[in-house]
C-alpha cells in the first residue's frame, strides 16, 4: 500500500525542495487546508530571514568562520525555523485568516458582478496561497507589514516625531536620506530623547546621534559613559561627545558628516531602503553594536509613520 502524500514540509527536512513543488501545486485550489499549510510554510520562511538577518548583522570574520561553516549554520537555521513554524508563532493564523477573507472577496466578486466592482476596488488583489511560497518577501514590503501608524504610535514616539520632523526634513534635503530614516538613527542613539548627553551643568547637549568629539572637532563638548563592543563583547567607557546649540544643528553636523566622508558613500546610494540604509551604517563602522542595524531597521519599518 502506498502512503498518501503529506504537504506537511515542517515534519521534513528544510532541504526537502520536492515537498515544496507538492505544496506550491496542491496549494492553488484555495482549500482553507493548503492555505494553513501554505501560510505555515510561509511562518517558516519568515522565520528563516530573520534568523539570517541575525546572522549579517553579527561579524564572522573569526577563526572558526569558514565557508563551511556558514554552510551547516545556514541548513541548521533552515531546518530550526521549520521546527519553530510547527510550533508556530501566530503569523501562519494572521496569514490564514487574511488569505480566507480575500478568496471569500474574489468569490463575491464573481458571483455579484458590477454591483460589487465599487466595494470591492478599494479591497487589495486575491493572493494566492501558492504565491506565499514563490514571493514571501512581497508580504515582507513595508506596505505590507502592520507598521505602528500614525494613529497607532505610542505617545513618546509621536512626541519625538513631531518635535524634530523640522530639522529632519532639512537634511534629507541636504543628504537625500530620507527624514524617517535619520528620526530613526536619532531615536535609537537618545532612546526617544530620553537617554540624550547632557552638559556638564545638566543641560541638553543636543547631541542626538552619538557623534564622538574627536582631534578636529572644534566646538563646544559633552562627556558621558557609552557602551563599546569590542569582538562582540561590550566595553563601558567615558567618551567625549559633541554638543550643538540646538537640534538643528545636530541634525545639521549629522547631515555634513554622512555627506562629505568617503566611508559612507555606500549609505548615501542605499538610502532608498531601511534595511539596506541600517547595514550600510553598521558596515561603515557608525556603531560597534553588533545589533545595531537590526534595532534601526526595526524602529524605521514598525515605529514611525
Amino acid at each position: 500500500m502506498i502512503a498518501p502524500t503529506s504537504n506537511d514540509l515542517t515534519s521534513r527536512l528544510a532541504v526537502d525542495t520536492k515537498g515544496l513543488s507538492e505544496l506550491k501545486q496542491s496549494a492553488k485550489d484555495g482549500s482553507p487546508a493548503a492555505l494553513k499549510t501554505a501560510a505555515t510554510q510561509f511562518e517558516a520562511m519568515f522565520i528563516n530571514m530573520m534568523m539570517k538577518s541575525m546572522r549579517d548583522a553579527t561579524p564572522q570574520d573569526g577563526m572558526l568562520d569558514t565557508q563551511e561553516s556558514k554552510t551547516f549554520t545556514s541548513m541548521l537555521d533552515q531546518q530550526l525555523s521549520q521546527n519553530l513554524a510547527k510550533r508556530g508563532i501566530g503569523l501562519a493564523d494572521v496569514l490564514t485568516r487574511q488569505l480566507s477573507a480575500q478568496n471569500a472577496n474574489a468569490q463575491a466578486l464573481a458571483i455579484g458582478g458590477d454591483q460589487n466592482m465599487a466595494t470591492s476596488a478599494a479591497m487589495p488583489a486575491p493572493r494566492e496561497a501558492a504565491d506565499l511560497l514563490s514571493t514571501p518577501g512581497a508580504l515582507l514590503a513595508p506596505s505590507k507589514v502592520p507598521v505602528a501608524g500614525a494613529r497607532n504610535q505610542a505617545p513618546h514616539v509621536r512626541a519625538f516625531q513631531d518635535k524634530l520632523a523640522a530639522p529632519a526634513e532639512a537634511a534629507a534635503q541636504a543628504t537625500g536620506i530620507p527624514a524617517k530614516f535619520m528620526l530613526g538613527q536619532a531615536a535609537l542613539e537618545s532612546g526617544w530623547g530620553k537617554r540624550e548627553i547632557k552638559n556638564a551643568d545638566g543641560s541638553a547637549s543636543h547631541n542626538l546621534f552619538g557623534i564622538k568629539a574627536g582631534p578636529g572637532w572644534t566646538g563646544k563638548v559633552a562627556t558621558a559613559v557609552t557602551t563599546e563592543f569590542v569582538n562582540g563583547v561590550a566595553h563601558t567607557r567615558v567618551e567625549k561627545f559633541r554638543a550643538y546649540d540646538s537640534y538643528a544643528d545636530s541634525f545639521k553636523d549629522y547631515a555634513k558628516l554622512l555627506s562629505n566622508n568617503p566611508r559612507y558613500e555606500k549609505v548615501l546610494a542605499s538610502a532608498k531602503d531601511p534595511t539596506a540604509f541600517a547595514r550600510g551604517l553598521q558596515r561603515a563602522g557608525y556603531a560597534t553594536d553588533p545589533m545595531y542595524a537590526a534595532k534601526l531597521t526595526r524602529i524605521i519599518q514598525h515605529n514611525l509613520a
